[in-house]
């Protein structure tokens, strides 16, 4: 009996040992994008599910002025959920570099005015996305993204708290 209960106890270290080797670890991000739809700020944050992928979510806020017919202010409201793959292991790259690409699914609510033209329109919107991080620390780093197909469209930059 206790021959079984070493072996267990082994074998749980071990495995959880190596889950946390190769899993990516949580991290948040915060920061501003960048659009021609005015300045967004976002936050969000990525969860490690298996060896080099992360899966995560965000949200994100801006307003911009249009400037038709003394109508100023408009909203864009996202929520997204994202996918990526890191490369650091693959390329060998070292760990305060952190190389990533993915995909984001999310809906946006797009609050227009009702007189102006082709008001925007809330929906779902799927893109995909290229980014890297550089921690200045073990756990503190600055992030910069560049994608298309999402409320950001160009792309967004801000920090990065990552837990480990």
């Amino acid at each position: 009996m206790k021959i079984i209960c070493i072996i267990l106890f082994l074998t749980s270290t071990i495995v959880l040992s190596v889950e946390a080797q190769e899993k990516p670890g949580a991290q948040l991000n915060a920061g501003f994008g960048l659009s021609s739809w005015g300045i967004p700020i976002y936050a969000g944050a990525d969860f490690g599910v298996a060896p080099d992928v992360t899966v995560g979510f965000e949200g994100s806020f801006r307003s911009y002025d249009q400037n038709y017919n003394g109508v100023n202010a408009s909203t864009i409201i996202g929520i997204a959920g994202n996918g990526n793959y890191h490369f650091n292991r693959l390329l060998k790259i070292p760990p305060k570099f952190d190389f990533y690409a993915g995909m984001n699914l999310g809906f946006y609510f797009w609050s227009t005015p009702r007189n102006y033209p082709g008001s925007g329109t809330s929906g779902i919107g799927l893109g995909a996305q290229v980014g890297g991080r550089y921690f200045f620390t073990r756990n503190f780093g600055l992030n910069l993204e560049f994608g298309g197909g999402n409320a950001f469209a160009g792309g967004k930059f801000g920090i990065t708290y990552r837990f480990k």
